[in-house]
C-alpha cells in the first residue's frame, strides 16, 4: 500500500501556525514511508472563500519547504462536488440515511430543553426529499466505535450518544462532514494526520466510511495548539498568522524546526536541529498529546539563533527585502537612491549579532540612509540633559582636528573629551549616539561613526548642538 496523506486547509483566512504544524507532519511522515503528499483545498464556504487566500496557502507552504510541484495538486473541493452528492444518494438508498424537516426549535421544544440534541424524530417517517428537508444519517443505537489513532490510543465513542447527524443541507448540498470523508475516498488517503480538534467529528466520519463500503484510513491527531493562558490559538485574539512571522522576518528553517517542537521533540537535550535530523527522527507515535503551548519569545529566541547561524553573505540578502520593500513589507524610510550597499555590508555583521528578526534591520542601519537621523523624542530627553550642549561643542572640536577617522580614534577621543568633564565613556557618548543615529541604543557607536563618515557625522552633531540652549 502506497501511504497518502493530505492537507486539506480553507482559504477562509491567513495561513495558521497550527496548520503550517500539521501539513510540516504530514510532509514528513508521507516522506518517511515513501508516500504522497496531497494537497486539497477545501472551498466550498463560497461566501468566505477568497482566491489570495488560496495563493496565500500556496505561499505559504513554499515558504516553510512544502514547494508547489513537489505534491499532488491543488485539488479543490467545489470541483468534486458532484462525488458528495452521490455519496448522499447511495446513504439515502440504502436506508442508512434519511430526509428530516425537524427545526431546531421543534426539537428543543419535544425535548423541553434549548441544549438537547436531534432525537430522531423523522426517522421512521418515510419523507421524500423536498424544499428544506436534510438528510440525515442514521447511527447505530447500540454499540460503540473505536477510533483507532497513531497518537492517542483507542478513543471509544458509544454510538447511543452520537445523533443523527445531517449530512445534506435542505437544499440538498452535503455538508462538510460528508464532502471531507468523500473526497478522502476519492483520493484514496490511507492516513489523516490533523489536530485535535477535529477528534469529536471522527466517529461520524468513521461511520459514513463504513456505511459507504470503504476501510476507514489510520487516525493520528496531534494536539491542540495553545497560548499562555492554555487557550487555543484564536485568530480574533492572538498572533496566528504564518505570513505576518513571514513579513516580520522570522526565517523559514527557524520557524519550522520551532513548529515540529509543538509536541515532539528530537533526540538528547536539544531543540535547534537541522532540518535532516527532524525528518530522520521524527515519529507520529512519540507525539505527546497534550496541548502544546506556542511561545512566541522562544521562537524569536530560535530566530536569532539562526540568523546568528547565517554567513554574513546570506544574512544580507536574507535583509533585502527589509531594505528595499515588497508586496507585503513596507519600504524603509529612505529613498532607494539614497542607500549604499558597501555601507551596509560594513555594518551587517554587527548587525547580525543584535537582531532577533530581520525586519530589525532597519531601525538598526536607517541612521546610514537618511538625510537626516530620524529622532527618537523620548532617547532626545534623556541623553540631552545638563551639559550635553558642552559636550557636543568639545566632541565637535576635537573631531574636526583628526587625521584618522577609524573606530579605535574615534573611541579614544570621546573618552578624553568625557574625562575632562568627569564623563566615563558610557556617559559621554549617550549624547552622541542620539545626535548620530536618533536613538539611544543600536550598533556600535564608533564603528557607526567610521561608516557614517566624517563630513556627515560632524555635520549631525553640529544641528544637535543648534537644538541645545
Amino acid at each position: 500500500m502506497t501511504v497518502r496523506v493530505r492537507f486539506a486547509p480553507s482559504p477562509t483566512g491567513m495561513f495558521h501556525v497550527g496548520g503550517a504544524r500539521s501539513a510540516l507532519q504530514n510532509w514528513i511522515y508521507a516522506k518517511q514511508q515513501g508516500g504522497v503528499f496531497v494537497l486539497r483545498v477545501e472551498d466550498t464556504d463560497a461566501a468566505r472563500n477568497r482566491p489570495e487566500w488560496t495563493e496565500g496557502i500556496l505561499s505559504a507552504l513554499d515558504w516553510i519547504g512544502i514547494e508547489r510541484g513537489s505534491y499532488e495538486g491543488p485539488y479543490f473541493q467545489s470541483q468534486n462536488a458532484e462525488e458528495h452528492r452521490a455519496a448522499a444518494r447511495r446513504l439515502h438508498e440504502s436506508g442508512r440515511a434519511y430526509y428530516c424537516d425537524c427545526t431546531r426549535e421543534a426539537a428543543q421544544a419535544r425535548a423541553g430543553s434549548q441544549y438537547a440534541g436531534y432525537d430522531g424524530f423523522c426517522r421512521d417517517r418515510g419523507l421524500p426529499s423536498g424544499e428544506g428537508r436534510a438528510l440525515r444519517f442514521r447511527t447505530p443505537d447500540e454499540g460503540v466505535t473505536v477510533v483507532v489513532d497513531l497518537i492517542r490510543g483507542k478513543p471509544t465513542f458509544e454510538n447511543r450518544l452520537i445523533e443523527d447527524f445531517v449530512i445534506a443541507r435542505g437544499d440538498g448540498s452535503p455538508v462538510f462532514l460528508l464532502a471531507n470523508v468523500v473526497d478522502d475516498m476519492t483520493m484514496g488517503i490511507t492516513h489523516v494526520i490533523r489536530a485535535e480538534e477535529h477528534l469529536p467529528n471522527t466517529p461520524k466520519q468513521q461511520l459514513l466510511w463504513d456505511a459507504l463500503g470503504v476501510e476507514p484510513p489510520v487516525w493520528a491527531h496531534v494536539p491542540v495548539v495553545v497560548n499562555e493562558k492554555r487557550q487555543k490559538l484564536s485568530k480574533r485574539r492572538d498572533k496566528v498568522a504564518l505570513e505576518a512571522y513571514r513579513d516580520e522576518g522570522y526565517l523559514a528553517d527557524a520557524m519550522r524546526n520551532y513548529l515540529m517542537l509543538l509536541g515532539w521533540a528530537p533526540s538528547g537535550d536539544r531543540e535547534i536541529v537541522p532540518w535532516s535530523v527532524i525528518e530522520e527522527e521524527f515519529r507520529l507515535s512519540e507525539v505527546n498529546p497534550s496541548p502544546a503551548f506556542f511561545d512566541e519569545k522562544k521562537l524569536r529566541a530560535f530566530n536569532g539563533e539562526y540568523i546568528r547561524a547565517l554567513s554574513v553573505e546570506d544574512f544580507v540578502d536574507a535583509c533585502r527585502p527589509w531594505l528595499t520593500g515588497t508586496d507585503t513589507i513596507a519600504p524603509p524610510p529612505w529613498q532607494p537612491a539614497e542607500f549604499d550597499a558597501d555601507a551596509f555590508a560594513a555594518v551587517a555583521p554587527l548587525a547580525q549579532t543584535r537582531i532577533a528578526v530581520l525586519s530589525e534591520i532597519v531601525p538598526n542601519v536607517d541612521f546610514l540612509f537618511v538625510e537626516s537621523p530620524l529622532i527618537d523624542e523620548a532617547a532626545w530627553a534623556k541623553a540631552m540633559k545638563e551639559g550635553a550642549g558642552d559636550l557636543l561643542d568639545a566632541t565637535v572640536a576635537a573631531y574636526e582636528t583628526l587625521t584618522s577617522w577609524d573606530a579605535e580614534t574615534l573611541k579614544s577621543t570621546l573618552e578624553a573629551v568625557g574625562a575632562e568633564r568627569g564623563l566615563k565613556l558610557g556617559k559621554a557618548q549617550a549624547p552622541v549616539r542620539v545626535a548620530v543615529t536618533g536613538r539611544t541604543v543600536g550598533l556600535p557607536l564608533f564603528e557607526s561613526l567610521e561608516v557614517l563618515g566624517r563630513e556627515r557625522a560632524l555635520a549631525r552633531l553640529r544641528a544637535a548642538r543648534v537644538r541645545l540652549p
